[in-house]
This record gives C-alpha cells, sequence and structure tokens, in this order.
C-alpha cells in the first residue's frame, strides 16, 4: 500500500482493500460543485463556487474513474451538486458505460434532483444506466420552494416521470427535516411506493457553513421509524444496495423503505466506498476532513503509475469510522467542506 507494486500491471489493478479489511469496490464522484437549487441544509443561498478551471475535464475525470475500475471499483455513482447542470456531462456518461459492455463494471448510476432530468433520462437509459436516486423531500410545492430557495417541483415531478418511462428505476431521497416534512414522510411514502418507487430517509448532516443551525434542522430517524412503526409493519431486511441504507419492508404499501442514519447509527463498519470530488481530491470518509490529492499525480504522467499509487497510499489510510455531532455544543459544521463539493 505503500509504493508502486513489482510492474504496473500489478499497480494499475487488483482490489483496494483498507486497513480495517474492507474491500473499497463503490466510487462516488462530484462532476461539480454547482447547482440550480439552493437546498437550506446543504448549501448557504449566496454560495461561491469554484473557478471552472479548477474542475477536472470530463476526459481527466473519465481517465480517473477508469483507474478505479482497473483497482476493483464495480459500482460508479455520478453525483454533484447537480451532476446534469455539467456542460456536455452525457459524453463523460456514454464513455463511462464501455466499462459496462467489458463487464469491468457492474453498475453506473447517478443522483440527481431531478430539475433537468427529463431532457436526460433517455439517453441515460440507453447508455446502460439501469437506476438512479433523485433527491426530493417534499410533495408540497411551497414547501418545496422553501427548502430549495427557488425551485419548481413541476420540474422534478415531470423528470421522475420521464424516468420511469424511459425504463430507469427510480429511488427517492428525502431528508427529514424536523418541523418542516416529517408529518409528512407517511403521505411521501405512500406516494413513492404507489409509483414502484422506493423511498430512503437520510439524517441531516453537519458538513459546511449554511448560514443557519442545523440542530433546529436535525430529525433523528429512530424517532422517525418509531413513529412509522404506529402506522405500518416494518420489517427489517437483509439486503443491500451497496450503499450506507439499512431496509425495511412496508406491509401495507408492499414497497421498501431504507434508513441513511450518519448520526443516530453510523454504518462505517461495511463502508465500502470513497469519494472524488470535481477537482480530484479523493476523500475516504465522508465525515473525515481528510483529503489525497488525485489530480497532481493524474496530470503528471500520461500512464497511470504515479496515479496508481497515491490511490493505494489514500486507501491504506482510511479511517474506521466517523463521528459526526449535531447538538447545541457543536452546532456547526463537523466538516467544513459542503456536501455539494465532497459528492452527495
Amino acid at each position: 500500500m505503500n509504493g508502486l507494486s513489482a510492474s504496473p500491471r500489478a499497480a494499475l489493478s487488483g482490489a483496494m482493500t483498507d486497513p480495517f479489511g474492507r474491500t473499497i469496490s463503490y466510487l462516488r464522484v462530484s462532476v461539480t460543485d454547482r447547482c440550480d437549487l439552493r437546498c437550506f441544509y446543504c448549501m448557504s443561498e449566496d454560495m461561491t463556487f469554484l473557478p471552472k478551471a479548477d474542475l477536472l475535464t470530463l476526459e481527466e475525470l473519465d481517465r480517473l474513474c477508469t483507474a478505479f475500475i482497473a483497482k476493483g471499483v464495480k459500482k460508479l455513482r455520478l453525483t454533484g451538486g447537480e451532476p446534469l447542470v455539467r456542460r456536455n456531462v452525457m459524453t463523460l456518461v456514454r464513455s463511462l458505460s464501455r466499462h459496462l459492455s467489458t463487464g469491468a463494471l457492474n453498475e453506473l448510476t447517478l443522483t440527481t434532483n431531478g430539475t433537468q432530468l427529463a431532457k436526460h433520462a433517455r439517453e441515460l437509459a440507453d447508455c446502460g444506466v439501469r437506476r438512479i436516486n433523485v433527491s426530493l423531500d417534499t410533495l408540497d410545492p411551497r414547501k418545496f420552494r422553501e427548502i430549495t430557495r427557488w425551485g419548481e417541483i413541476d420540474k422534478v415531478l415531470e423528470g421522475i416521470e420521464a424516468a420511469r418511462a424511459a425504463g430507469l428505476a427510480v429511488k427517492i431521497n428525502a431528508v427529514a427535516l424536523k418541523n418542516l416534512n416529517e408529518d409528512e414522510l407517511p403521505e411521501l411514502m405512500r406516494w413513492a411506493h404507489g409509483k414502484g418507487m422506493g423511498l430512503t430517509l437520510i439524517e441531516v448532516m453537519p458538513m459546511g457553513e449554511i448560514g443557519s443551525g442545523r440542530i433546529d434542522q436535525y430529525l433523528p430517524l429512530s424517532l422517525v421509524r418509531a413513529r412509522l412503526a404506529q402506522q405500518f409493519t416494518l420489517t427489517d431486511l437483509l439486503e443491500s444496495t451497496g450503499g450506507p441504507a439499512r431496509y425495511v419492508s412496508v406491509a401495507e404499501t408492499g414497497g421498501k423503505l431504507g434508513f441513511i442514519t450518519p448520526m443516530t447509527h453510523n454504518f462505517c463498519e461495511s463502508c465500502n466506498r470513497v469519494r472524488i470530488t470535481c477537482t480530484g481530491t479523493l476523500h475516504t470518509c465522508l465525515g473525515h476532513e481528510d483529503a489525497s490529492d488525485l489530480r497532481k499525480p493524474l496530470r503528471a504522467s500520461s500512464d497511470d503509475l504515479l496515479l496508481a499509487d497515491a490511490i493505494d497510499r489514500a486507501i491504506g489510510l482510511k479511517p474506521k469510522g466517523h463521528d459526526f455531532i449535531i447538538d447545541r455544543r457543536h452546532d456547526r459544521p463537523s466538516v467544513s467542506r459542503h456536501m455539494s463539493v465532497t459528492g452527495g
């Protein structure tokens, strides 16, 4: 892990295993820190985005992803910001789809806010994308505008229907927000399950300065689950999609409900993923300030030996877990970078 392997071929291939024996097979890549919404738990209203010159080119993102696939990544998720606002991003998706054709990659997917989905759903399906996650915290147009600061929910709903029509499996991601959407979560679940879509609930995470206190937003999912169990029959499922969610089946709706609980019950023991920002910084843990620069070795050589060495060294430093805290004494970001930079 601390140097190049004996041969170039060995350096560029083989499973990545962290110091705690976890095999890294899932890569999340932020293609942009920009977004066309300003969800108040994610961004401040007046965000300062990275200069475009700092971003990796689409060709560099392709090469970086390909290096990780050669080293054992089987699931690749494109994120943002909002990935579909990146100019010509579909050329990257189409290029990466070649790894699906060869069998080197099992799944290529993305997380989106849905606003641009109507334009791209058909092409995503043509590129071999089979399922996507759409972030949607409410079905109420007024609440949607309040959460996103200026978003129009009709665009998102149109995008979801376009994705379903294209044959994409859609899962809804909703952040549970105290005193805002907590009473709506049963309705949101019925709606999603009624359309054959899964729903995953997510706790607010203390990442980045957003100009308001997260303690006023934070709603523990242990409480949400207890409330739902009063109305619905929830049965734990053992299955996993390779991400951090724990799932239950809901007898009354016939659907699946996920819980992502970085605050009340972290998921570090089975963590199989790392994240790359749009500037080429590798973060091996969402909840740590760790950072490994992959842009420098990427640009230093036309082959990937320096890059492979940098990846191995970073994986060798992956921490055992994170310790997010939200309470009145810690009402500040645990991690200074915004989720939009890290990749949601």
